[in-house]
């Protein structure tokens, strides 16, 4: 058999190095594409990444603080209910979705929930209701961004203790992604990677710091340099310059922000000529259709977070109902033709 028959097949065995999803994302420029076209073409969102945040649609609590309202909580049910209305909020204008492996406030403090041993293995029963998020979401042709650390997650015993527990959590989860050859995910280092929660953490100080978040992601990008990573800034709109250069995009969030500042924030970051996005905002309703409109024109991929419908327990993932006001306008600038002007107005007035 000849050497080039051999490769061939070899080529053919190894999947060549293509994805396992039919759903693959990219950057070009300061603008995102989905399966090699741009994203929402031809409406005022085009080249962004519209997403919404649904952290605990894996959740569990493995400890005893789960509230007693809330003691026949079922992790896999929980992640159903989010997978059954994962095509309607796709439909509604949505690209991606924020999935965390540490998850979010549940509306609660000391719910253990980590798909992480304490040693940075992955926890198989955990990955596995990610793995079918990932995969309902390639279906759609939408996008997951994999949130790696939560700052709550500390002071129990599958805390992330050492800078080596750390880079292991990060290197299996990249090579999992990797393994798994999932071309609809990209990556996030830490969520608010400066929040003081981490300061509990063995290596806090150094998690916390400008240093520690380019290393890991640096880290991640030597493990698979075609995965897509960054890591979130805090509610203000802001991220350092260093975070801004490692980074394959800038994430922040704007919980804090005033609406009249997303501009000057969003315009700053710009200027690095990688695509911005916010994965976290929790203004809704008009507010959260303000927030959106500001950030499309102002060429801001936009976050959208309802705490109290899909963050705060009981979890709930009613589709458009959610926020109708949000979704109504999420569909608006994703649609083509939609005329930006009309959008300002009509959000403001």
């Amino acid at each position: 058999m000849s050497k080039v028959l051999l490769f061939l097949i070899f080529l053919v065995l190894s999947g060549c190095g293509r994805s396992s999803t039919r759903t693959v994302v990219s950057i070009k420029n300061d603008k995102w594409y989905i399966n090699g076209r741009i994203t929402n073409e031809g409406s005022p969102a085009e080249g962004l990444l519209m997403n919404v945040r649904m952290v605990n649609s894996v959740f569990e609590d493995r400890g005893d603080k789960l509230p007693e309202e809330f003691q026949d909580f079922k992790p896999g049910k929980n992640t159903d209910n989010f997978i059954s209305k994962l095509p309607e909020y796709i439909s509604s204008g949505v690209n991606a979705f924020t999935i965390g492996l540490q998850g979010g406030m549940p509306g609660y403090e000391g719910a253990i929930n980590t798909a992480f041993e304490g040693d940075g293995k992955l926890r198989p029963d955990y990955m596995q209701r990610v793995e079918r998020i990932i995969k309902e979401a390639d279906k759609n042709s939408g996008i997951i961004i994999l949130s790696c650390f939560y700052q709550r997650q500390h002071s129990h015993s599958g805390m992330l203790y050492s800078r080596a527990d750390i880079f292991n959590a990060v290197e299996n989860t990249v090579n999992w992604i990797k393994n798994k050859r999932f071309g609809n995910v990209v990556l996030e280092i830490s969520n608010e990677f400066m929040h003081d929660g981490f300061l509990y953490w063995g290596e806090g100080k150094w998690l916390v710091s400008i240093k520690g978040q380019v290393e890991l992601i640096g880290y991640a990008k030597s493990l698979y340099p075609r995965l897509l990573v960054s890591t979130s800034g805090m509610g203000n709109g802001q991220m350092p310059d260093s975070i801004v250069q490692a980074a394959d995009f800038v994430t922040i969030h704007f919980n804090t922000t005033r609406l009249e500042n997303y501009g000057e924030r969003i315009n700053t970051l710009r200027k690095s000529g990688k695509p911005v996005i916010c994965n976290e905002d929790d203004k809704t309703g008009r507010d959260g259709a303000a927030a959106l409109a500001l950030s499309v024109i102002n060429g801001c991929s936009w976050g959208y977070m309802n705490n109290d419908q899909n963050q705060y327990m009981p979890f709930m993932f009613e589709g458009v109902k959610d926020d109708t006001v949000v979704y109504n306008l999420m569909k608006k600038v994703t649609t083509p033709g939609y005329v930006i002007n009309e959008l300002l107005y009509k959000t403001f007035n």
